[in-house]
This record gives C-alpha cells, structure tokens and sequence, in this order.
C-alpha cells in the first residue's frame, strides 16, 4: 500500500471564497435572488459580498469546487498535514487574505497566483429557512497565468510529487486533447492512454457525473459503478455534496 506523504494529491481550479450568512427576505428582493439559486454575479451584485459581511454574521470558507475536493481528501487523510496541494489564482485583498488563512486551517498546502488586477472570486450563500441562493463571482479566480505560476519550478516540483492529480470539467478537457468524442467512457479510455513519464505504474482514471454513473478506466477496461440511491427524506443539504463525494 503506498504511504501518504506531503504533497500526494494534487488539484488546480478556481478557488473561491465562500461567504454564508442567514439573511432575510429584503435581502434577497434587493438583489433579485431566489430563495434557492445558483446564479454568477452581476453588476446589480456588485455590493452584494460587502453588503453581506457588514450587516450579517457570516461564517468564511474555503471554496470553489475542486478546492472543496481537495479539502475533504485532506480531511480523510488528517495526517500528515500538506497531503494535498491547491493551485488557483486570487486577488490582493482582504478576501485573499482570508482564503489563505482558511486554507491553511484546513492544512491544505495551497499555492495561488496572486494579481491586482481582478478581486479574489467569492460566493455569497444567503441562507433564508431550509434554501440557500449562491451568487458566485469568479473575478480572480478567471486569471490564472500558467507561464507565471505554474512552469515556475518551485511550483513545478510540488506536481511532480504528486501521486494523484484532480481537475474538474472532463468534457473540455477532452475538447483541448483533440478526443473527438463526447462519450464520457471514449473519453476516460483515451484520457488513460495519453503518454506517461513513469510506465512502470498505470493511469487510473476516474470521472463522476453526478447522479450517473462514475466511470474508471484502466490499462485494461473501462467501469461503470452506479450511484447508491438515498431516500430523500435522509437528506439533509446536498449543497456540496458532489465536491465530497469526490474528494
């Protein structure tokens, strides 16, 4: 069984800061929210984040959906603290400033790319009874500068290390390989066969699909494993739940 080390996981994706308050009514009517919504930020949202920080109580965490993955397999792990890695881009801002700290408290290793041009994105979940309306505003977490970030060579090797590696969005993936197809098990079969460094260890890939099934390819065969139904009267919030199931 391979021991987990600092650094075995790795995951790169949009880091948000997640920012949940129970609000009221007046609240939602101001900005045209629903009282159970996912939308991204408008410019009527503009004063949204301020607005929420300044008359509610709010509880900060770190979010955006691959950073959630990664925290809960952090969370698996407990020890050693830094098993995995985050890389994402934020702002230079008091919202960055509590992203960082958030993620440090979740003894995940995070790296960001931090600019000046764009505000850290964040995602405001205003809580009314048992609903809860996202509004996310991706901002900095859209600037991320590979050749700035990434190639560096410090930040090159924490890639290296790792043992397993998470991103989100399977189908634009596939776009960008030139796959062709839009057969989620094609996709896991050619996405295994792409060069490997290390030939002595096989790909393993996995992709999940919500409710449907989650597929595995490996070397030899491609896998489907059905989604375990839950009776809906056991379910208490599903707000994030697919990010958990992941990590």
């Amino acid at each position: 069984m391979t021991s987990v080390s600092e650094n075995i996981l790795f995951g790169m994706g949009n880091p948000l800061l997640d920012i949940s308050a129970v609000v009221d009514k007046d609240f939602l009517d101001k900005y045209s929210l629903k009282p159970n919504d996912q939308i991204l930020a408008e410019d009527k949202h503009k004063e949204l984040f301020d607005e929420l920080v300044k008359k509610f109580k709010v509880e900060y965490h770190a979010g955006g959906s691959t950073q959630n993955s990664i925290k809960v397999a952090q969370w698996m792990i407990q020890q050693p603290h830094k098993a995995a890695t985050f890389f994402g881009c934020i702002g230079i801002d008091k919202f960055g400033e509590i992203l960082k700290r958030k993620a440090a408290e979740a003894h995940v290793d995070a790296h960001y790319y931090e600019q000046s041009e764009q505000p850290t994105g964040t995602c405001a979940a205003c809580i009314t009874g048992d609903n809860r309306s996202l509004v996310a505003h991706l901002a900095a977490a859209n600037c991320y500068k590979k050749e700035k970030h990434l190639d560096l060579e410090k930040n090159w090797m924490l890639v290296e290390k790792a043992r397993v590696c998470y991103i989100a969005e399977a189908a634009t993936f596939a776009r960008e390989q030139g796959f062709e197809t839009k057969d989620i098990k094609e996709i896991a079969k050619k996405t295994q066969a792409l060069p490997k460094v290390n030939s002595k260890r096989q790909r393993i890939v996995i992709f999940t699909q919500g409710r449907d099934d989650t597929i595995m390819a490996t070397e030899n065969e491609v896998s489907a494993f059905a989604v375990l139904d839950q009776d809906q009267k056991e379910i208490i919030d599903t707000n994030g739940a697919g990010d958990a199931f992941v990590g």
